[in-house]
């Protein structure tokens, strides 16, 4: 395989695209970029596919080139797709337009969508794959996920001080993390089409559950704003749906009948120890912050872990220091990949 250092530039572009934030998802759409490039190198057209029914990356891209996308480069995160469904195949719309390569990073595993490379090359246009297919991989693992177990992927994440407080001793917790830590967490946000919160956080905290920017201001594209429980609630309380079920494995059965791919935890200990426990989180986010009180709630409740030897013992993907603002102290974000949780029998456990 060889590619061009344009080429492996506009592949780096065309994930970029792919991960724009605030873009919704549903359970059989994928995120794609595609960058179109002349022979000289220099970017033609751009585009991304913007959530379902929308255009996908190559069509859009050529829609923005016009007659400018004839003889071009397609450089596209994925394999185009070669059949008919919200909207019509990415292989004719690029034949079509006479394009005259396609560099793609992953090959679409999905058989609905395959054939995609064979189609190109049959109408002889030059096909090459698996330019920065790493990194492709990453961004499809929500999809991968969902499509594979049926259900959306977990986020869960929490804000916690040194000593895995969440909240002090009278319930406060704002601001446990920092601005920068806040920030981020709306950047998280966005790439989710699922805020979901127990019935507890919503009596206690009244959260908005939306996503902002850096002014603190609602951006365009918003996900659904749920809370699970099976308790009665104030009618006002003004989030989208109020999923009355306590078996978390039931509340992702009910959002992916909805077409929801990836779901934000961001409800209380109790609500994350259900999840946990049900082995349902993918991802855990915590930003902690330099601050001890000694007392309070914690981040997570009753594993059913009462030896050292049965705890959690989750795998740090990435740890990141968010530098503070005005004055404040750095916090820290780790992510991390869970490992099960299975706890013995309580007749089993050591004293």
């Amino acid at each position: 395989m060889t590619f061009t250092a344009a080429e492996q530039a506009a592949m780096a572009r065309a994930l970029e695209l792919a991960a724009t934030p605030g873009v919704p998802m549903v359970a059989d759409t994928r995120r794609v970029g595609c960058v179109l490039l002349a022979d000289d190198g220099t970017t033609v057209a751009e585009g991304y596919h913007r959530g379902p029914g929308t255009p996908h990356a190559e069509a859009d891209a050529l829609a923005r080139a016009g007659e400018a996308a004839r003889g071009t480069t397609a450089v596209v995160t994925l394999e185009p797709c070669h059949h008919t469904g919200r909207t019509g195949p990415c292989t004719e719309a690029l034949v079509a337009a006479g394009v005259r390569r396609v560099v793609f990073a992953e090959s679409d595993a999905n058989p609905v969508a395959a054939g995609g490379r064979a189609r190109l090359e049959a109408a002889g246009i030059e096909v090459e794959a698996g330019l920065m297919a790493a990194e492709a991989d990453a961004l499809a693992g929500v999809y991968r996920l969902a499509q594979r177990e049926q259900r959306p992927f977990v986020t869960w994440k929490f804000a916690a001080t040194l000593d895995g407080r969440s909240a002090a001793a009278d319930g406060t917790s704002r601001w446990v993390s920092g601005t920068a830590a806040r920030r981020d967490t709306h950047r998280l946000r966005a790439r989710c089409d699922v805020m979901l919160v127990g019935t507890g956080t919503v009596e206690v905290d009244h959260p908005r559950l939306t996503v902002r920017d850096d002014e603190d201001r609602p951006v365009e594209h918003q996900p659904l704003r749920v809370v699970m429980g099976e308790r009665d609630l104030d009618p006002n309380h003004g989030l989208d749906l109020h999923l009355r079920t306590r078996d978390p494995r039931a509340a992702l059965a009910d959002l992916f009948g909805r077409d929801r791919q990836h779901v934000f935890l961001e409800g209380g200990p109790t609500l994350a120890a259900a999840f946990l426990t049900a082995g349902l989180v993918d991802e855990i986010v915590v930003y902690v912050a330099p601050m001890l009180l000694g007392a309070g709630r914690s981040a997570v409740g009753d594993l059913g872990i009462t030896t050292i030897g049965e705890a959690l013992r989750p795998r740090v993907t990435d740890i990141t220091v968010l530098p503070g603002v005005d004055g404040e102290e750095p916090n820290v974000r780790l992510t991390l990949t869970p490992t099960p949780v299975t706890p013995r029998p309580r007749n089993e456990r050591h004293t």
